[in-house]
């Protein structure tokens, strides 16, 4: 074949073949979830055992959540930046080894230098948002007028008089970047590539809204006039409402969307490939009314997808998206999608609603398809299995025709279909049940705590994922 065409069912996009092009395996497993990191961080030793052991398993893809600071629940989704790193994450050790940041950073001056350079669309930004949260409120939009504007002067004078804390805030983003950087390069050199998760909408209480006041619906209080959620469906009578702030999109769509591809670009300097969440966002948003008590009184409002995707695929050839499609998905939304060459998801859990034009049985995938066995929304897989009623259960165990017991039947069931990447959250490798769940969409506390045992990821399991890759026609990494 030749390298400048893509293979059937993958949509060619400006020459360049998509990422998840070939046929592989992945595992979803967020980074505080490594086994090992309690002992000093996730980016040291951690990560590099849990890479070697993905090598020796045949997993050739890695998807984690977002990497930014989590809110006070632990969620990455509800972040203060977009594209800030969390620095519980980072290895300390090593830093403090050299004798602190500034020991650490003498002999990476260059590299700290390119670092500043390259990430000045936000750094400064969210330094000076950090240092004044801490200093003046954690709620931005009650700081001096001029600062709460995001006027230059306020900024710079601020930054003036916190030098040493502004500087602490941009060296130890550095910290997590370079130790990232270096689980990107052994990620690479084991030929796994790394898959990232792009939240769609920023918090309100964010460096990005801050220092972006007029690409989003604020009043001039800083206030949203209106906010992000989802309309009533059959999982919830109220919607949900999820409190983000909207974009202007007008004003985004003024400059070719700068603010997007910047974004993306720090993005794509961390992943090889990036999962845009709520994808159907950027084809129609559900407008709710600031101050609203649900997600009822909404309508929706179209957005600009097409331009901002035309104008992504002019800057990063190969489209090097996923798009999150689950949920009610219009044929708008799909049309959308698939203009644009983006595989969306389908998850097996999903399979079982009796319909046979349901978009997650197995007969429907195409290729160009990543297929999960559940997400970091979901209960594990045997969790969600316990949880059936006896005729659901009698349904799936006849679907699946295996004696092999759960969750090993669903792992089979997606690493056989057509989908050209098939992922598996860590909790189901492991066999675990609803213990492990990683999240509870609107359960605020309780989240994201999971990790693996230090003795779960064993010589045995590997071979046998690794099995299971090769019977299944997926390419190894390595």
């Amino acid at each position: 074949m030749s390298d400048h065409l893509a293979p059937p069912g993958e949509p060619e996009s400006k020459g360049a073949l998509h990422p998840l092009h070939a046929r592989r395996a992945g595992v979803l497993c967020h980074v505080t979830s490594l086994p090992g990191a309690a002992d000093g961080g996730m980016l040291g030793d951690a990560a590099l055992r849990f890479l070697d052991f993905l090598h020796a398993a045949g997993i050739g893809v890695w998807q984690v959540l977002p990497l930014n600071p989590p809110d006070r629940h632990g969620s990455p989704y509800q972040s203060l930046s977009l594209s800030a790193c969390s620095t519980a994450l980072a290895d300390w050790r090593a830093v403090e080894a050299a004798g602190g940041l500034d020991g650490w950073l003498e002999p990476r001056a260059a590299r700290y230098a390119t670092f500043c350079d390259e990430e000045d669309g936000w750094l400064d930004d969210f330094a000076v948002y950090s240092v004044a949260t801490r200093e003046l409120d954690p709620a931005w939009w009650n700081w001096p007028v001029g600062l709460r504007a995001h006027a230059p002067d306020a900024v710079a004078a601020f930054a003036r008089e916190h030098p040493a804390a502004v500087r602490e805030v941009r060296a130890r983003q550095f910290v997590v970047f370079e130790q990232w950087r270096t689980v990107h390069d052994a990620a690479r050199a084991r030929g796994i590539l790394l898959f990232g998760d792009l939240p769609l909408y920023p918090a309100l209480a964010s460096a990005d809204v801050w220092a972006n006041q007029d690409l989003f619906q604020l009043d001039r209080e800083g206030q949203p006039v209106a906010v992000a959620g989802v309309p009533p469906d059959y999982f919830s009578a109220t919607g949900q409402l999820w409190g983000n702030p909207l974009y202007a999109w007008d004003h985004m769509t003024r400059d070719g969307f700068a603010w997007w591809l910047k974004r993306l670009a720090v993005q794509l300097r961390l992943f090889d490939v990036v999962r845009i969440d709520h994808f159907r966002g950027l084809e129609a948003y559900w407008s709710v009314p600031a101050g609203a008590a649900d997600a009822r009184g909404g309508h929706w409002c179209a957005a600009p997808g097409d331009a901002l995707l035309a104008r992504v695929r002019e800057t990063f050839p190969g489209m090097p998206l996923v798009a999150e499609d689950l949920g009610i998905i219009t044929p708008a939304v799909d049309a959308l999608r698939e203009r644009f060459g983006l595989p969306g998801m389908r998850v097996l859990q999903f399979a079982f609603s009796g319909d046979p034009d349901n978009p997650h049985l197995p007969e429907h995938y195409q290729p160009h398809t990543l297929v999960y066995t559940g997400t970091h929304d979901n209960d594990t897989s045997l969790g969600w299995y316990r949880a059936l009623d006896d005729a659901t259960r009698g349904v799936v165990d006849r679907w699946l025709g295996s004696t092999v017991p759960m969750p090993w039947r669903f792992i089979e069931r997606a690493f056989g279909t057509r989908a050209n990447t098939a992922i598996v959250p860590l909790q189901d490798y492991l066999g675990l049940g609803g213990e492990a769940r990683m999240n509870t969409p609107g359960v605020a506390v309780g989240n994201w705590g999971w990790r693996c045992a230090d003795d779960g990821l064993t010589p045995a399991l590997a071979r046998r994922i690794r099995g299971l890759v090769l019977a299944s026609g997926r390419q190894p990494s390595g």
